[in-house]
């Protein structure tokens, strides 16, 4: 460390430039152990699993009315099939899909789907809160050792266009 000397005759530390070079990032590739080449530090994770619920649709009049939403999948676990998918399902099909999930995985606390709305549930933000719980519930779910391994209806869920819920029943 630098010091300058005051009128007093103290040494005081000098002033540090908010512009100077931090040494974060050199004690954080010494910490790992090593330094680490640049294709390291930017190339794609052994494994990744990256989940996104996105643009949802309303379709149908009346009591027929839907909401589905597009889930869209990049992975490079061994377990799926695809590394890219993009499959639309409705919260009706998360439903079962949950329900088959804890009857599968009675080892694994599955947890809940954001709750059923009854009143404006075709408005943007109960449709936008509802698409933000159930990509989170997914998130958790395929994020979880046990299922990614183990459950045969997760990739089909979250891979398969054609999913049907009675193949699973």
């Amino acid at each position: 460390m630098t010091t300058a000397t005051t009128s007093t005759g103290f040494a005081t530390p000098a002033p540090v430039s908010p512009f100077a070079r931090s040494s974060a990032f050199e004690d954080w590739t010494v910490s790992a152990g090593r330094d680490m080449s640049v294709e390291e530090m930017y190339s794609v994770p052994e494994s990744f699993l990256e989940i996104e619920v996105r643009n949802p649709q309303t379709h149908g009049f009346g009591r027929k009315m839907y909401t589905d939403y597009e889930i869209v999948t990049k992975t490079n676990i061994p377990a799926f099939k695809l590394r890219h998918s993009i499959v639309r399902r409705r919260y009706s099909d998360f439903e079962a899909f949950r329900d088959i999930l804890e009857h599968e995985s009675t080892r694994v606390n599955i947890p809940p789907l954001p709750g059923k709305v009854f009143t404006n549930r075709f408005s943007d933000e109960v449709i936008e809160s509802r698409r933000e719980g159930l990509e989170r519930f997914l998130s958790i779910v395929a994020g979880h050792p046990l299922l990614q391994t183990g459950s045969k209806v997760l990739c089909a869920f979250l891979q398969d266009p054609a999913w049907d819920k009675n193949q699973w029943l």
